[in-house]
This record gives structure tokens, sequence and C-alpha cells, in this order.
């Protein structure tokens, strides 16, 4: 009999996550801006969005996906592209205070 410990996770254990969002049934242009979208209108879309996220089960799986995988455009886990940027390019903090 084959060893398979060793085999990768299904891929449904992966993405399950997606069939509990609360954003499956939303229309996707709640979500990702079209290319001339600007200002006021930019920011009630994002809105708008982030409240769909706020209420969703699965938010947090959402967010780590988008910055595992660096995702560029939209909102995702409540987050948008700008967020998420600004996140993944803090400067990281020393967790002690180096003494010489």
């Amino acid at each position: 009999m084959a060893d398979v410990r060793r085999l990768p996770t299904p891929v449904t254990r992966i993405w399950d996550w997606q069939l509990r969002a609360a954003c499956r049934d939303v229309d996707s242009t709640v979500f990702f801006h079209p290319p001339d979208e600007r200002g006021p209108a930019a920011v009630a879309r994002d809105a708008e969005a982030k409240t769909v996220c706020a209420a969703c089960p699965v938010i947090e799986d959402c967010r780590r996906h988008a910055l595992t995988v660096q995702e560029p455009y939209g909102v995702w886990g409540g987050l948008t592209s700008g967020e998420r940027h600004a996140l993944l390019n803090r400067p990281h903090r020393h967790s002690r205070t180096d003494t010489a």
C-alpha cells in the first residue's frame, strides 16, 4: 500500500472557506472598481464592500489569502488593495530592545 502521508492537502481543504463567504451572492463590481472610478464613488464602493466583509464568517481566511498571495485588486477580507499594500510594506518592529 502506498504511503500517502506526504501528499499535499486536498485543494478543497484550502479553499472551502470561500463557500461560506458573505460575498458569494454579491455582484463583484462591489469589490472591484471600474478603471475610471475615483474620489467619492471609490470611497462609497469600498465602504459598501467593507460592510459585506464585516458580516462575513470567513473574513480572517479571506484576509489571510489576500495578504499571502499579495492580491493586487479589490477588497478582500475587509481591506482595500492600498490597505493591504501598506500592511505588507510597513517596517517590522523588533520585539526586544538590543543593548550593546
